[in-house]
């Protein structure tokens, strides 16, 4: 049996609605009716990595990091592929470059998405501390 399973249909057009569990989420790759795959990929890389960027400061003894924040920012080639992602990484909390160094660099070692990327995709990261 699978761990993950998803059903994804379209009955017209080049806009399709995907069942996770019980959740609906509409992807067009016009960008009409819902946001296209590369902004999906994108925002999901995000939605792992911020959890992760948690976990990361948890385990350098950093357990109230207040709000996080991730502005995402990717670059398409010719052929609308992805070439580059970059994260600026906005944290509450007053931590200095080096404590973020480690942190980012944990959180890359947790976040499956980043994980599942090839390399020259993975998110270049830049995290802020005392940003809010």
């Amino acid at each position: 049996m699978s761990d993950i399973q998803t059903s994804t249909v379209s009955e017209d057009g080049f806009a399709s609605t995907s069942q996770v569990g019980e959740f609906e989420l509409t992807i067009d790759a016009t960008g009409e009716t819902g946001p296209g795959p590369n902004a999906v990929l994108v925002a999901d890389y995000a939605a792992c990595f911020l959890p992760a960027f948690r976990v990361g400061a948890q385990q350098r003894g950093h357990e109230d990091l207040g709000t996080v924040q991730i502005d995402a920012d990717a670059d398409l080639d010719d052929d609308d592929d992805l070439e580059a992602i970059r994260f600026d990484v906005y944290v509450e909390a007053d931590l200095d470059d080096e404590t973020l160094e480690e942190v980012v660099d944990r959180a890359e070692g947790i976040c499956h998405v980043h994980s599942a990327l090839r390399p020259e995709l993975r998110a270049e990261v830049t995290a802020h501390g005392d940003a809010f």
